[in-house]
């Protein structure tokens, strides 16, 4: 029934259907009802799913191409014409012509930009009779989707080597053509179920998670699901508890970054934050001496300059200033430094500080000593004559 159609992804199916003579033609003719199945449980049409029909044996005859019908009718009636080939089992050779013949843009396959999955089911109930893991191989790498699906006497290595990964989801197994029907309740979920999310038909806001035939929204790392269960909002990933930030936290559009306090740099973890040198050089403004203080810094002058009122520059103090020095009289101011000195008729110590009175030199020339004592003949001269009119 048509109805049981679902709106799978579109794809381009290939068929390749097994019609050696170990198939006998009740048999085959179960393959066709299988087929027809497929047919009604597809979105079939020229902009969705796309099926061809590749039939073999010794030989391999394209029943129809991708390109040839858009319709189910159409298809299932030219699936119930195709008649089996009888000889053989050339299942490398089938492979190489959907390569070669269908899986082509100008039979019908659509470009590679469209993204539209290149997919083959193999029905066979033998043993290849040619080099089916090589050719197989080469399908997958150019990106073709092989489903291996085993009959009867069908050898299991050898659906297993042609297959795609993962073989548990690739390789079927019926016992007799009789049940290969129930294959298609499985092509279904592999093709429907599985694909809900990727018709684009859904209605979530950032993510569609496949759930059964239906679905379930989700959001991206640091946004959260809204009451209705379609949007999302972004978390507050900065909140306490949210971040691992051992600083500052900065949300990101649902995520966040860490940052550090000034003076501080970011360590390589991304977290956790380590002091700067402040006192390196180019890092500071001081005009003399940086001293560290914990991720800043505060500036200092050399002995005999003081701080300026900007807190960077330096200014040389005046050493003579009264308080400033220890010299008992005078202060001589020499740059950075000072020295002492004494006022006139004293002497500065060996201390280079106090000072003493000068002492008077007693030596005298003789010329002095001369001039002395006839100042002193006359005075005694003069002495004696006074007390002899004294006297009289």
């Amino acid at each position: 029934s048509t109805d049981s159609a679902c709106k799978n992804r579109p794809l381009d199916l290939v068929f390749i259907i097994d019609s050696s003579r170990s198939v006998r033609p009740e048999e085959f003719e179960k393959v066709k009802i299988f087929l027809s199945e497929m047919i009604d449980t597809l979105d079939v049409g020229e902009r969705t799913t796309r099926v061809a029909v590749l039939n073999y044996a010794s030989t391999v005859k394209v029943e129809f191409l991708l390109r040839t019908y858009f319709d189910r009718a159409s298809m299932k009636e030219a699936v119930s014409r195709i008649e089996p080939l009888s000889a053989g089992t050339m299942t490398g050779l089938a492979i190489q012509t959907a390569m070669d013949e269908v899986f082509t843009e100008e039979m019908g396959t659509r470009p590679a930009t469209f993204n539209i999955p290149k997919v083959v089911i193999v029905v066979t109930d033998g043993r290849p009779q040619d080099q089916v893991q090589d050719v197989a191989a080469r399908a997958r790498a150019v990106g073709i989707e092989i489903y291996a699906v085993g009959v009867d006497r069908a050898d299991m290595q050898s659906l297993r080597i042609m297959a795609s990964e993962p073989l548990d989801e690739h390789v079927f197994y019926v016992e007799t053509y009789g049940v290969i029907e129930k294959l298609t309740s499985k092509f279904r979920e592999t093709f429907c179920a599985v694909n809900v999310c990727a018709l684009g038909t859904h209605d979530c806001e950032q993510v569609c998670v496949s759930n059964g035939g239906s679905y379930l929204c989700d959001c991206y790392e640091g946004y959260t699901l809204n009451p209705d269960k379609r949007t999302c909002s972004a978390v507050d990933m900065c909140a306490p508890g949210r971040h691992e930030c051992e600083q500052i936290c900065v949300s990101n559009n649902g995520s966040y970054v860490c940052e550090c306090h000034e003076g501080y740099t970011l360590n390589p973890d991304k977290k956790t934050c380590s002091a700067m040198d402040m006192c390196a050089p180019g890092r500071h403004e001081c005009a003399q001496v940086c001293l560290g203080n914990d991720g800043s810094y505060t500036c200092d002058c050399f002995q005999g300059y003081t701080l300026n009122p900007d807190k960077k520059t330096c200014s040389a103090v005046d050493m003579c200033a009264p308080g400033r020095h220890d010299c008992e009289q005078v202060c001589v101011r020499d740059d950075l430094f000072y020295t002492c000195d004494c006022y006139q008729g004293y002497t500065l110590n060996p201390d280079k500080k106090t000072c003493s009175r000068a002492v008077t030199s007693s030596l005298i020339t003789s010329e002095e000593s001369c001039k002395c004592e006839a100042i002193a003949a006359l005075q005694d001269s003069v002495t004696s004559r006074l007390e002899a009119l004294s006297t009289k």
